[in-house]
């Protein structure tokens, strides 16, 4: 008996504890549809322009020489870390010094992420064709990464032919994710905080087009 009402007991712990997650996914669904059409744009026009002062992409540089690594931090506007070493270095293979990528981009970002987070947060207020104003910014980690592939292939294939170790390495495109060989450089690739809360972003505006299409739906 007394392992029966322990094991009924159990049950009903249990039976209690799947109620109230299925009520926490109710009140969280209810919340979603009834604010995050409203709620989600500002949060995201937040942290898009949080995400200009934070490093978007980091690149690592392993070799015997330095045990400590090299690093290059990437944010919208700027390079950080170890710049001057690893121009320093590109400079023998024929590669061109890390601040002339992406130089018409960065002169430019300071002006278009703003601009984004405000046709963002714009949603919340305009009904019509608001979809469009959540384009930009949803596309934005996409267009980002894909110049960065951009600027990568076109640094390592455009080398110097009278560089001095220019005979030593052949065109190749620095990883943008994960671990790579550059000469005798191992590299490590990662995105960075700035380019998580972009992403984020984007994330929470589409979320807030679906709510917003599917009660506009059933709105009729």
């Amino acid at each position: 008996m007394q392992a029966t009402d322990a094991e009924r007991g159990r049950n009903e712990s249990q039976m209690d504890a799947a109620d109230r997650a299925r009520g926490a996914r109710r009140a969280i669904t209810t919340w979603l549809g009834a604010h995050a059409d409203r709620v989600f744009p500002v949060i995201a026009a937040v942290l898009l322009v949080a995400s200009i002062f934070l490093p978007y992409w980091h690149l690592k540089l392993h070799a015997p020489q330095y045990p400590r690594g090299l690093e290059a931090r990437i944010t919208v506007r700027t390079f950080e870390g170890d710049v001057r070493e690893i121009n320093g270095l590109n400079h023998y293979i024929g590669m061109r010094p890390l601040d002339e990528g992406g130089e018409i981009e960065r002169s430019l970002s300071i002006f278009a992420i703003p601009a984004m987070a405000a046709l963002a947060g714009a949603m919340m207020i305009r009904r019509r064709w608001f979809w469009l104003l959540a384009v930009p910014a949803i596309l934005y980690p996409v267009v980002f990464t894909a110049d960065l592939f951009y600027w990568l292939h076109n640094f390592g294939h455009n080398l110097d032919p009278t560089a001095a170790l220019s005979a030593s390495i052949g065109e190749f495109t620095p990883a943008i994710l994960g671990e790579g060989k550059v000469g005798q450089f191992r590299t490590t690739a990662f995105y960075d905080v700035g380019f998580g809360l972009a992403a984020l972003a984007s994330v929470l505006l589409i979320v807030a087009v679906v709510v917003r299409l599917r009660r506009e739906r059933a709105a009729g």
